[in-house]
């Protein structure tokens, strides 16, 4: 009886995982069968189908695209990344029979990698006369992200394993040039067969040093010092385990007040109510916590008062629709937005089209798009769908479960009663004038107002039922 059914390689963007395929499939009678479960294609992007399932009717059915990986001759498997189909990942962790492969890289290298290749366009290598390359600013908000989700992938796996009593075979980034490790692997997967030598047809990228891949090395050097994550890849999981996002919260500059934003709410009203309080400009609040540092600024500041704000869930989804779907740029989903019109039919063109004033996408395509988001949402969050679920969207109480990791905010406060309850807050940190919340809370707020009515409503409130309750919201108005 075969060791395995099938198999999953866990890995990330430019962790080496297509030379790992390449090299697996050298082996008579292994397949590896590419991104099987990515949300934005199957397999490879330039096909329709894998094993004869496409990508609509893995949508609906994950597993039957895994039976058919199970039911092909020989051994075959897929890669699998943090943002696939998460609900693969509840079936391939806890069954002993699919064999797991972990795939790990210094996440600081495959950073700059993938960074260097969205710049230049190059994902693979086969001839190195036409290797591209780049160079390219660090920015440790955004490798504090794309850490924080590598980390949280890895204790997944990790945790799950140690549950159900299994083991991964552990492959670094550096192990796959060792033709050996890779006969190992072929002996633990249950394949006779071996190698004599490894693939040749891809090349490596961006050979150099890593101060002639970024621009800014020093400030990248001084960060990567102060986070104090690195020479991990050799074990299975990248530390610290970290649940909130605590580089995202943010204290005033003198007074004792500390806000734990959300993602897709109120941030820039409240942050500028907070530089407003001590007379100082939003650039000077304090920003970019560890975990050390806020837990001295906690202790150094007695009497502090901690505190989050809760949006109402329709504004909250049009927040992350706008910001994330509709809009173009840093900071926005460009290709979850082309997946979203591919299989949910939320229909946004590219280029950030502005609906007030767009000829095509217009405001009636705009309601029409985002109560089609809505109806994606409530899928999404059942883990139904194969794309992630993403913090600018995810339930509020959820967000909130992560932050009590660390610790749970002294209040929560309803953007629609900021003026009333951060003055409150204030009053309780000792502040006896606090000045007024700004006005406008919600720049969003008039675009909603235009298509808002009770199909938006009730859509809301199927997508994002639990913070409906968990808050006390009624209809949005």
């Amino acid at each position: 009886m075969a060791k395995f059914d099938y198999f999953v390689l866990f890995a990330e963007m430019r962790t080496g995982s297509n030379f790992l395929e390449a090299n697996l499939n050298l082996f008579d009678g292994v397949a590896c069968l590419g991104e099987a479960f990515n949300p934005h294609f199957i397999g490879y992007p330039d096909r329709n189908d894998v094993l004869g399932i496409t990508q609509p009717e893995r949508e609906a059915d994950p597993q039957a695209l895994i039976d058919a990986v199970k039911d092909a001759p020989g051994l075959n498997g897929f890669r699998f990344f943090h943002d696939h189909d998460a609900r693969v990942l509840d079936i391939a962790l806890t069954d002993p029979r699919c064999a797991k492969i972990v795939l790990t890289r210094n996440p600081a290298d495959s950073f700059v990698s993938w960074k260097i290749a969205t710049q230049t366009g190059q994902w693979k290598l086969t001839n190195a006369t036409h290797a591209k390359t780049g160079q390219v600013t660090f920015d440790a908000d955004e490798f504090d992200g794309h850490l924080a989700g590598l980390q949280d992938f890895q204790v997944r796996i990790l945790n799950t394993l140690q549950r159900t009593g299994q083991t991964a075979f552990y492959v670094a980034y550096e192990d796959l040039q060792d033709v050996e490790i890779m006969n190992g692997l072929a002996t633990w997967l249950g394949v006779e067969a071996q190698i004599t030598a490894l693939d040749k047809k891809l090349k490596k990228q961006n050979p150099m040093p890593m101060a002639e891949k970024v621009q800014n090395f020093e400030e990248m050097s001084q960060a990567l010092a102060r986070a104090d994550r690195f020479n991990l890849t050799r074990t299975p999981n990248f530390e610290p385990r970290r649940g909130p996002l605590i580089p995202t919260w943010v204290a005033a500059a003198r007074s004792p007040l500390l806000y734990m934003p959300l993602k897709s709410g109120p941030t820039a009203a409240v942050e500028q109510w907070m530089a407003d309080t001590d007379g100082v400009a939003p650039s000077e609040l304090m920003r970019k916590f560890s975990q050390r540092s806020l837990r001295d600024w906690l202790r150094d500041t007695p009497g502090h008062a901690k505190f989050t704000v809760v949006r109402h869930p329709v504004a909250w989804a049009h927040t992350a629709f706008c910001e994330r779907i509709v809009a173009n740029g840093p900071g926005t989903f460009a290709e979850i937005r082309r997946t979203l019109g591919r299989i949910h039919n939320v229909a946004v063109p590219d280029g950030g089209p502005i609906p007030e004033t767009d000829a095509t996408y217009d405001m009636a395509a705009h309601k029409a798009a985002f109560l089609a988001f809505l109806k994606f949402l409530r899928n999404n969050l059942s883990a139904q769908t194969a794309v992630r679920l993403d913090a600018a969207w995810a339930s509020q109480s959820t967000l909130l479960q992560g932050m009590a990791d660390f610790g749970l905010p002294d209040v929560i406060v309803r953007e629609g009663s900021l003026d009333r309850d951060l003055a409150w807050i204030a009053g309780r940190a000792g502040i006896e004038t606090p000045p007024p919340v700004p006005a406008q809370t919600d720049p969003l707020a008039g675009r909603l107002a235009a298509i808002y009515d009770d199909a938006i409503e009730r859509a809301a409130r199927d997508a994002y039922g639990r913070d409906y309750e968990s808050f006390g919201f009624g209809d949005y108005a």
